[in-house]
């Protein structure tokens, strides 16, 4: 078992800025490496021949005196790797929260604001109102899905995440923004259409369009299809979740849908019909960063978000802070 490592930020920081010259490049390579633990696809996504990365993990690994990484058949990070991996995200989101603040200060502007998301579906009012508000503002725009929004909180690569289940993790505050029924779209024509509710075990035959997994409606489906010891009949997984509906609505199958998309102007034509089971439902919460500096552009986008009249789809009387 590999002995434990200790590595304060500081300590972090001062070795890889010896002689005034930061070299991050070997943390950020290993960040990617722990999220994936696997070195040819790191390799890919970075850019860099495999042979490289391994060097880099290496000398890594030597200079910390410790393994970080598990390399019994499948590469897996070990125990001090994800105490490492803790230090070097928040370390570099240090860094990265530091530059941005400095940017900030001797700028005339309000900032930037990255804003992570599993759909923008939803969010689509709030961030309509808050750039006729601040046209000035850069907003960045990250599709995440809600296990890396921890990671990517605790290393500042964004600013604010909201997702539609809950993320379990130290470090972050969070505001619960709605919570709502999710329920059955049917095309028009479907024997079910018709109904006022209609139960887990009577959809258990029929075929569904969905979203892949990890994807919260995926999850919701699998999970409640779990608790009665049965499995979806799954047709179609879509990337385009804008596209599900009108899967549906052509008679491909049928899908769960939030009663948020009710409200859109573009839905396809479906029947939604509630489904008899309380743990059918989604809960919508802003995440950021317990200690992250957020510029007056963050703090301003979830001063919009917090305070929107999510039942009417009204904008806040004050997006201030």
């Amino acid at each position: 078992m590999a002995k434990a490592l200790s590595c304060p930020r500081s300590v972090l920081l001062w070795r890889y800025a010896a002689g005034g010259m930061m070299e991050l490049n070997p943390l950020k390579q290993f960040l990617v490496v722990a999220r994936l633990e696997h070195l040819s696809r790191a390799a890919d996504e970075l850019h860099i021949a495999q042979p490289s990365l391994s060097r880099t993990i290496a000398r890594l690994e030597s200079e910390l005196g410790v393994p970080l990484f598990d390399r019994g058949g499948r590469l897996r990070l070990n125990d001090s790797g994800r105490l490492f991996r803790d230090h070097v995200e928040r370390a570099l989101g240090e860094l990265e929260a530091g530059r941005r603040a400095v940017a900030e200060a001797t700028s005339e502007g309000l900032g930037s604001v990255r804003l992570a998301s599993e759909t923008f579906l939803t969010l689509t009012g709030p961030l309509a109102a808050y750039k006729r508000a601040h046209p000035g503002v850069e907003i960045g725009l990250h599709w995440s899905p809600p296990e890396d929004m921890a990671r990517r909180l605790r290393a500042q690569e964004v600013d604010l995440c909201v997702a539609s289940q809950p993320i379990h993790a130290e470090g972050l505050e969070s505001v619960q923004l709605f919570e709502e029924a999710v329920g059955v779209g049917t095309p028009l024509d479907h024997p079910l259409s018709g109904r006022t509710s209609v139960t887990i075990d009577e959809l258990a035959d029929e075929p569904f369009v969905t979203a892949r997994e990890g994807h919260w409606l995926r999850r919701l489906l699998d999970r409640l299809f779990a608790a009665r010891d049965l499995s979806p009949k799954i047709v179609c997984e879509s990337d385009e979740h804008s596209a599900i509906a009108d899967l549906i609505s052509a008679g491909l199958g049928i899908g769960l849908a939030p009663a948020f998309a009710r409200r859109s102007v573009t839905r396809a034509p479906v029947a939604w019909i509630p489904v008899d089971s309380p743990d059918c439902r989604r809960t919508v919460t802003l995440y950021w960063g317990a200690d992250n500096h957020l510029s007056t552009a963050a703090r301003l986008m979830r001063s919009t978000i917090t305070s929107w009249d999510w039942n009417t789809g009204n904008p806040p009387a004050n997006a201030d802070d």
